[in-house]
């Protein structure tokens, strides 16, 4: 059953990975309290990564992401600049707020090659004494979109609570719309209300902050020029993209020019490692705020449109979670592009007016042209092939929306339920290679990187 709230899926915290980032800040920050109880001089905390998480974590600020964590800070309200800034000096070492207790870049320990662990992203913290014995030991999963799971423990946005109305697929949830005679939207504020305990005005209210974050990194990246960070030297494009879009507005072109330039704009603020919004993660950030950028101020839609479309996207981003992955460590980029496409084409549907049925087709359609996309990050940074991705998984989100709404929804063949099945089996199909360990395809294509 389906327990996650709206604003497990909808995080706000620093790029450039939900699941190299905001995770492993997570799960740091959750050892931090662990520790607590145990404050002797001399200790140290050894940090041990694993899978995905060793092979770029260096690139997509793992470390630093873990160090943050320790330090005391949390996604939600790190200061990006402060992030960026630790361990530039490799000897530099950093007492943690317990007293005692070191850690510091000779305390990362980066395993390579294969392992047998639950998930791909895996990280063990160790408090270890002056003679290195291990005084208390967690092992963490990171499972895609800033959710971690600590070994033995429910993983994080699992709730004991029950909603209102239950659904682990989309004919469940059809059913419940049917049975109920409840809008999507009205649904899932009821479903939010009785897990999370938030009225509806708080609800509202929180939607509203989280499309007011993603609109404030469209901004700062339409604005914010040069290179991204990390030895690739990525010049920003958004910009560019957003004057040649206003020079060219009275062109049929110019529609397609302004979404890229949004969906840029966020995304390269992701690989900045400035703030954004887990849509459902951090590397498909750019996404969603194109389109909900796009939605506002070319659409002119009311705050309660966007609302119901952000409603309806997470609906489908829950199934895709729950039936499927959005980690792009399980599922290559099809987990994270692809899920934000499908979640992107429902918002816009069911904001157009659009039944069930149609935003179920849209978003079957944006994730069955995903199928099998990989994640092959060069340098393992988050820039190439991630940033244009964002752009590129908008445009099909679009074009599904188009789709979905152009014809009769009965002609679907393929339900969402059935390319989630598929989703899953290729990309337990797909080669580790292909799974954001930097290991095959674009990836080497810059082997100086």
């Amino acid at each position: 059953m389906i327990t996650t709230s709206v604003f497990d899926l909808f995080k706000v915290g620093p790029g450039p990975s939900s699941s190299h980032t905001i995770g492993p800040m997570k799960a740091a920050y959750d050892f931090l309290q662990e520790i607590k109880n145990h404050p002797q001089p001399g200790q140290h905390v050894e940090i041990h990564l694993y899978g995905s998480l060793s092979a770029t974590g260096k690139g997509h600020g793992t470390d630093k992401a873990i160090l943050g964590g320790l330090l005391g800070w949390l996604p939600d309200t790190v200061d990006p600049k402060a992030l960026l800034d630790l361990m530039k000096l490799p000897e530099q070492t950093y007492e943690l707020p317990v007293g005692g207790i070191w850690t510091g870049e000779k305390d990362f320990i980066y395993h390579r090659g294969k392992t047998e662990f639950p998930h791909p992203n895996t990280m063990i913290l160790k408090l270890t004494d002056g003679e290195h014995n291990v005084l208390l030991e967690h092992e963490y999963y990171s499972v895609g979109g800033g959710f971690i799971q600590r070994k033995g423990q429910p993983m994080e946005g699992t709730r004991s609570t029950q909603p209102l109305f239950p659904y682990e697929h989309m004919d469940e949830l059809k059913s419940q719309l049917k049975t109920s005679g409840l809008t999507l939207a009205a649904l899932m504020i009821q479903n939010e209300k009785s897990l999370t305990g938030l009225s509806e005005k708080e609800i509202n209210r929180k939607l509203d902050f989280i499309l007011e974050a993603m609109e404030k990194a469209v901004k700062r990246g339409l604005r914010a020029k040069g290179n991204l960070p990390g030895k690739i030297q990525l010049k920003r494009k958004a910009p560019a993209v957003y004057e040649q879009a206003k020079k060219h507005s009275l062109t049929s072109d110019s529609f397609l020019m302004f979404l890229n330039a949004y969906c840029l704009a966020a995304s390269e603020e992701n690989a900045a490692g400035s703030i954004v919004v887990t849509a459902p993660t951090s590397g498909a950030s750019g996404v969603f705020p194109g389109l909900t950028y796009l939605m506002k101020h070319h659409f002119h839609y009311s705050p309660q449109k966007m609302r119901e479309g952000m409603l309806a996207a997470a609906a489908v981003g829950f199934l895709v979670k729950h039936n499927a992955s959005i980690s792009g460590a399980e599922m290559g980029c099809m987990g994270e592009i692809g899920s934000a496409s499908a979640m992107g084409a429902a918002m816009l549907v069911y904001a157009a007016g659009g039944s069930i049925n149609q935003v179920e087709a849209a978003a079957e359609i944006g994730i069955e042209h995903h199928l099998g996309m990989t994640c092959d990050p060069i340098g393992g940074y988050v820039q190439i092939p991630c940033i244009e991705r964002n752009a590129m998984g908008a445009v099909k989100a679009y074009n599904a929306y188009l789709l979905a709404l152009s014809s009769d929804a009965s002609y679907q063949k393929i339900s969402l339920d059935s390319v989630l099945k598929v989703m899953r089996a290729t990309g337990r199909d797909m080669s580790q290679k292909y799974k954001e360990t930097s290991e095959a395809g674009l990836a080497l294509s810059m082997t100086e990187c």
